[in-house]
């Protein structure tokens, strides 16, 4: 495969992985030209790039400096609003509803955003290093490739929420939400179909790590029960501490275009795409939306409840209890 590395001009390139080798960070570039990232996520936008005959033809290979050059000369947009989750709680609806509106970028679960946030777990030395190398990737990330964007929504992993205090460092000012939704529901989803976080030792290194004794011993549901409750009382201190916005999946799609239009930059006119794009099952655009809600309950059999209400039924008690508090003074404050 031929490569490409003289020219330091990225136009229509975009970072598709990150990774560490031989003591240093090394990032691969795709080409994109104009094309919208409107797919579910983003490693799906990447697996239509890489079909490209000139992808199959060239790729682009660069340190982190090359990023931080990009940046320098032809800066991005900075981040509208970011999108913390919980997993299977709505936030790909959210992510598919916003990516409906042309000018806005939407990035959706990136790895290398991934990777970059938990760089210090992998090399500890980068820490003084990674404000500046995820300005940067966000910075390409949001690069005004069909000239019309306005607007950069991130949309991360479910375990980013443990690195939320390092972007909310760069982006003080930044909107953000927490989605999450009953546990019940998640842990279900979780174990019919099992994300990176579920499995042990499949994520790498992380703020869910538990010694591999520990783990092991822990059933699915355990162990998966167990990873929910962490990250939603993560969420929680997000809400609490950061001024994260509380959203439970049973708001959505209306919480987009009624409570969050503001945050979201979501007017009268976006509405019929956003209804439209809201009536497609948000990881399967090709088939229409059909709510699971009931159905996960009632797959759960009683050893699993009480796993679940062991190991996240408070987090998400807090949760609700945070949220209905906060609806209930906004509320009375518009009152």
């Amino acid at each position: 495969m031929a490569s490409v590395n003289t020219e330091q001009d990225f136009s229509g390139w975009l970072p598709i992985r990150a990774w560490f080798q031989n003591g240093e960070w090394r990032l691969d570039w795709c080409w994109f030209g104009e094309q919208r990232l409107a797919r579910p996520f983003f490693r799906d936008d990447v697996d239509q790039a890489l079909r490209l005959p000139f992808n199959q033809a060239f790729r682009r290979e660069t340190g982190i400096q090359a990023l931080l050059d990009w940046q320098a000369t032809n800066p991005g947009l900075t981040p509208t609003a970011l999108i913390f989750q919980a997993s299977r709680c709505g936030s790909t609806l959210m992510a598919q509803m916003l990516a409906a509106l042309d000018d806005n970028i939407v990035l959706s679960e990136p790895p290398p955003l991934d990777n970059l946030l938990r760089a210090h777990r992998l090399d500890p030395q980068v820490a003084p290093r990674q404000p500046a190398w995820l300005a940067a990737l966000l910075s390409a990330y949001g690069q005004r490739r069909q000239g019309s964007e306005q607007r950069l929504f991130i949309k991360l992993d479910a375990w980013n929420v443990f690195e939320a205090p390092l972007l909310l460092s760069l982006y003080p000012e930044v909107p953000r939400v927490f989605l999450y939704r009953d546990p019940l529901e998640i842990v279900v989803s979780q174990l019919r179909q099992p994300g990176m976080h579920r499995v042990p030792g499949l994520l790498g290194s992380s703020a869910l790590d538990l010694p591999a004794e520990e783990a092991l011993r822990m059933t699915p549901a355990e162990y998966t029960s167990r990873t929910v409750g962490s990250i939603l009382q993560k969420g929680l201190e997000l809400c609490q501490r950061h001024g994260a916005i509380a959203v439970n999946y049973q708001e959505l799609p209306e919480a987009c275009w009624g409570r969050l239009a503001s945050m979201l930059a979501v007017r009268d006119a976006h509405l019929p795409q956003l209804r439209e794009s809201a009536g497609f099952d948000a990881k399967q655009p090709s088939q229409s939306f059909h709510p699971d809600s009931q159905s996960k309950r009632e797959a759960a059999d009683q050893n699993l409840r009480e796993a679940v209400e062991y190991w996240a039924g408070e987090a998400y008690r807090a949760l609700e209890k945070w949220r209905q508090t906060k609806d209930k003074k906004e509320s009375s404050s518009r009152g």
